[in-house]
């Protein structure tokens, strides 16, 4: 029984997933984590009933995993239903609603991820085997990323910083005489890809680097994939997605990149494996020397393995900054004041800011 609900929670949670529903509520980070800390716990369900008849600590274990799962489904379905509502409000009030609707379903789903590990952790207290899992049931994050920047929704709180990048790579990185790589350190929704986005789109790049690619790298480091997305950066069409093998695609990079200043972005990095590095990083070293990368991941262990330059630690924002992010993306243009509602949102603003300073 466990075991068909977990996998139905596994398949809602891709769904969700893919449909953007995270993102629009502000939890995707959390909605990766159920998904995740899940596909684990399915691994080991199957031994787990077979052997709760004869075990009473596994029996327990189990109703606590149900429980569980039930009080995920319900905020699952909220998150569902409150998206489909949103759609048909789009009145100032609403907007404010929304945000504090979205405080809460952030709250709840943080303690309900918080639960989940601990009974997660508790598995192996009972050396339950695990039993193949059919991957195609684990969530497979389908993020993209480009290098255009959503022009619909102002940045703010990152302008020094973007400054501060655009002169390591203008000036700092040019009397480097190998290929430069600055990592952009941050956990996930803090805006990496934003400041990213700035610093690509910046005129000074755009004179000092020939040529500029983006790649949203995500949990896949496969050299094969990440060649064909360099070159189809470049191209703007998928003529390198018919090539197969990976010495005609090393050559082909090698004639896009030799001897040529160029900016390349690796968006949203995990991989921690050293040589798979050192392996991308000797087909891109092709290029001047004046050649750099930045890339952004949510890890240490990353940049410590990719970085040539200090990696830059992405701060959050100030209260003032989150308070005309909120005030944005509550009242949108509109200059009109609303005295009470603008005060309810001080005080999220600043319950949020203080939270996440701490």
């Amino acid at each position: 029984m466990a075991e068909a609900f977990v996998q139905i929670l596994v398949d809602n949670l891709s769904s969700l997933i893919q449909g953007e529903i995270g993102l629009i509520m502000g939890v995707d980070e959390e909605m990766n984590k159920l998904s995740s800390t899940l596909t684990t716990i399915q691994a080991v369900l199957e031994d787990a009933e077979e052997k709760q008849l004869e075990s009473k600590p596994i029996r327990n274990w189990l109703c606590k995993l149900n429980d569980l799962t039930y009080e995920i489904d319900d905020i699952l379905d909220e998150c569902a239903t409150e998206v489909s509502k949103s759609e048909h409000k789009i009145n100032k009030k609403n907007r404010l609603k929304k945000i504090l609707y979205q405080y809460k379903i952030g709250r709840r789903m943080k303690e309900v991820t918080k639960k989940l590990d601990a009974v997660a952790a508790e598995r192996t207290q009972y050396h339950l085997r695990e039993m193949v899992v059919d991957r195609q049931s684990k969530v497979v994050p389908m993020r993209q990323t480009c290098s255009v920047l959503n022009e619909s929704h102002p940045v703010f709180g990152r302008d020094e910083e973007k400054e501060k990048i655009v002169d390591i790579l203008v000036n700092q990185m040019s009397e480097c005489k190998e290929l430069s790589v600055l990592p952009i350190i941050g956990m996930g929704s803090l805006g990496k890809t934003t400041l990213a986005q700035l610093v690509f789109n910046d005129e000074r790049l755009a004179d000092h680097f020939e040529i500029r690619l983006w790649v949203c790298v995500s949990d896949e480091f496969d050299i094969i994939t990440l060649i064909k997305a360099i070159l189809e950066s470049e191209s703007g069409n998928g003529s390198a997605s018919e090539l197969l093998h990976l010495d005609t695609l090393r050559r082909r990079l090698s004639e896009l990149l030799n001897q040529k200043r160029y900016l390349l972005v690796l968006d949203d990095v995990w991989n921690e494996d050293q040589e798979k590095w050192s392996l991308l990083k000797s087909y891109l070293a092709c290029g001047s020397s004046v050649a750099s990368i930045v890339v952004t991941t949510r890890l240490k262990s990353v940049a410590d393995i990719m970085s040539t330059f200090p990696a830059h630690h992405l701060a959050g924002l100030s209260e003032e900054d989150c308070w005309d992010l909120m005030k944005q993306r509550a009242f949108g243009q509109e200059e009109e004041e609303h005295p009470n509602l603008e005060a309810i949102g001080k005080q999220i603003v600043k319950k949020c800011w203080l939270a996440s300073s701490r």
